[in-house]
C-alpha cells in the first residue's frame, strides 16, 4: 500500500500540539507523543518522549484508562495477537466516550461471540497498514485493513477520519502509531 505524504505547516503543528495538550486523557505509559513544534505548557502529566520503552499498540492502549472499551472489543474480536504483531499499523483509536456514544445496546450486542465477525470488521476499519504520523497525512481516501477506505481530511490543523476528529495524535508504539478519535467509525454497509 502506498501513502502519499503531506507535511502539515508549522501553524498546523502548533495547533495540533495545543489541541493534544488541552485534552484530558490520562498519560500513556511507555508511549511517546511527538510534535515538531515546541510542546505546549500544561499542568497535566504528559506521555514520555522516549520511544524505547513503548510497548505494542495493544500494550499502550491497555495501559490507558481511556481505552478500556477498545481493549475489551479487541479481545472479544480476537485481534490482540494481530495488533501486537510486527506491523507497523496506524490505529485510529476511539475512546471509551466514543464507544459510549453508540446507540444504546450496540456495544453490548457487538461484544457477543456470535457478532465477532462484525466487531472485527468495525475494529479493522480503524486500522491502516503502515505507521502514518499526523504530519504525513494527506487528504483523501486510504484503504483500511478491513478493506474499505476511510476519508482523511486536514483543515486548519485538524485531522478528521470520516466523521471522527483526531483528538490526540502520534502516540508511538513499538509496532506503529495511535491517533485518538472521538467517534467509532463504521465501514460502509454496517
Amino acid at each position: 500500500m502506498r501513502f502519499q505524504l503531506f507535511k502539515l505547516s508549522c501553524v498546523a503543528s502548533v495547533v495540533a500540539t495545543a489541541m493534544v495538550a488541552s485534552i484530558s486523557l490520562p498519560a500513556y505509559a511507555g508511549a511517546s507523543m511527538r510534535s515538531e513544534a515546541a510542546p505546549a505548557t500544561t499542568a497535566q502529566s504528559q506521555p514520555s518522549t522516549q520511544t524505547a520503552q513503548a510497548g505494542t499498540i495493544v500494550d499502550v492502549a491497555a495501559s490507558n484508562s481511556a481505552f478500556t472499551t477498545l481493549v475489551q472489543a479487541v479481545q472479544a474480536a480476537g485481534l490482540v495477537e494481530t495488533l501486537s504483531g510486527e506491523g507497523p499499523f496506524t490505529v485510529f483509536a476511539p475512546t471509551n466516550e466514543a464507544f459510549a456514544a453508540l446507540p444504546p445496546g450496540t456495544l453490548e450486542t457487538l461484544l457477543r461471540p456470535e457478532n465477532r465477525d462484525t466487531l472485527r470488521q468495525i475494529l479493522t476499519y480503524h486500522v491502516v497498514a503502515g505507521a502514518v504520523e499526523s504530519s504525513d497525512i494527506q487528504p483523501g481516501e486510504v484503504t483500511t485493513v478491513q478493506g474499505s477506505p476511510v476519508n482523511l481530511n486536514v483543515a486548519n490543523g485538524q485531522v478528521t477520519v470520516n466523521n471522527a476528529t483526531v483528538r490526540a495524535a502520534d502516540i508511538t508504539a513499538s509496532n506503529g502509531v495511535i491517533h485518538v478519535i472521538d467517534r467509532v467509525i463504521l465501514p460502509p454497509g454496517l
